[in-house]
């Protein structure tokens, strides 16, 4: 980033209060990018001997002419200061010329990664244990990055600039993992720049930075298309029986997602306290959505409820307090691809997509308006939910013929 700092020195007097003919003392008035300090000279002056336009002592005594050339040398110093700060690539700030001149610690220069551990300190108590772990894949990317295009291990803070945002991009675009892993989306690019661009908010926040590299990007999510179940994909998993145990328990809480809507980690940290006598006197599920720390409330259906006496006396489930047996989301979901494969589903069976089946198939396209959709899900706003209203083929075909038989009805009475 290129240096746009302002720089000035001036010398004032510290006016005695209610005392205009006695002597005053003589400051150094440092002023850098529009903020400003003082530094006593620890030297005085008569205040009628003073030239207040030129900021210098009047006069040819001896004194005067010492005074004057103190306040030069001083002048001098200071600004060697500056001078010394722009050519170690330091913060130029007042703090730091001013520390400089009195032989203080001037404070370390911030960069890249500190800005990434302190924001992990400011937000570890604010963020989901999943969020958390997305911010540190972002952190091994930019270490990454570092490391091949820029053969460093961290970078000055203020050395960021539009240029560097741009070479993050590409680097994401065209990395090429040697695990197992995909290759990232542009979805997924997009998703670590954002965070990126989160923890570089947090440092113009904090004066670290003087202009936002990010000013002038623009985030660019591709819209998806949210896959679900179809009403007979969900049919072939409640009619597969399991004669193995593992698979069958990871089965049933997909499906008992698909009824309720809950993720992967809300179902996690059910208990059987978490069901309770609703409003209608039924069973409700009633819980607190860890992601958005938001009430969920939902009505159980029939299968859920079902799901939920089956595991009642189950001893893992009853030892952990929990109303599933439950394991990671990475077993869960290596389980659910074995289990679409045994029955024949193309479809990538995930968590994400037994709440997008509620959603959609069992919820929406059934007549559910989409403000109670909502609330079910948990949803901080309705446009949130929106991305879900999808409108199934066979649902607006079965709208259209209920309208054609209610015109034609009119008319025949008419």
């Amino acid at each position: 980033m290129k240096s746009r700092n302002t720089f000035g020195i001036q010398f004032v007097l510290r006016l005695p209060k209610n005392k205009i003919d006695e002597m005053a003392t003589v400051y150094a008035r440092i002023t850098v990018n529009g903020r400003r300090t003082e530094i006593s000279l620890k030297s005085k002056i008569s205040i009628k001997n003073w030239d207040e336009g030129k900021g210098r002592a009047k006069g040819k005594r001896e004194e005067i002419v010492k005074l004057n050339s103190h306040m030069e040398q001083v002048r001098s110093l200071i600004f060697d200061c500056y001078n010394q700060l722009i050519q170690q690539s330091k913060p130029v700030s007042i703090e730091a010329v001013k520390a400089l001149y009195l032989g203080e610690d001037v404070e370390e220069r911030i960069t890249l990664l500190k800005l990434i551990a302190y924001h992990k300190q400011v937000s570890e108590h604010k963020l989901s244990a999943g969020t958390i772990k997305n911010y540190h894949t972002t952190e091994s990317y930019i270490k990454k990055f570092l490391k091949e295009s820029y053969k460093k291990n961290d970078l000055p803070l203020d050395e960021l600039n539009f240029r560097f945002i741009l070479d993050f991009e590409s680097f994401l675009t065209n990395y090429k993992p040697i695990d197992h892993h995909k290759p990232l989306n542009n979805n997924g690019i997009m998703k670590h720049m954002e965070r990126l661009r989160k923890m570089i908010n947090l440092a113009v926040t904090m004066d670290w930075l003087e202009r936002d590299p990010f000013a002038k990007y623009k985030l660019r999510f591709e819209k998806v298309e949210r896959g679900h179940l179809s009403k007979e994909e969900l049919v072939i998993l409640e009619n597969k029986i399991f004669s193995i145990e593992r698979l069958q328990s990871v089965l049933d809480m997909f499906l008992f997602s698909c009824y309720t809507g809950l993720a992967y980690i809300d179902i996690s940290n059910l208990g059987p306290e978490n069901i309770l006598k609703g409003i209608d006197g039924k069973d409700w599920l009633m819980t607190k959505r860890q992601k958005t720390d938001t009430i969920v409330k939902v009505p159980l259906l029939y299968q859920a409820s079902i799901i939920i006496k089956n595991y009642k006396e189950h001893p893992v489930a009853k030892a952990s307090g929990t109303i599933f047996p439950v394991i990671s989301n990475q077993r869960m979901n290596g389980y659910l691809k074995e289990i679409a494969d045994i029955c024949g589903i193309s479809k990538n069976l995930t968590f994400h997509l037994a709440r997008h089946t509620f959603a959609t198939t069992v919820t929406l396209s059934n007549g559910v308006p989409i403000e109670s959709v909502s609330k079910m899900l948990g949803h901080t706003s309705i446009r949130t939910t929106q991305i879900y209203a999808k409108v199934l083929e066979h649902k607006l075909s079965e709208d259209m013929n209920n309208l054609r038989l209610r015109m034609a009805s009119t008319k025949q009475s008419g």
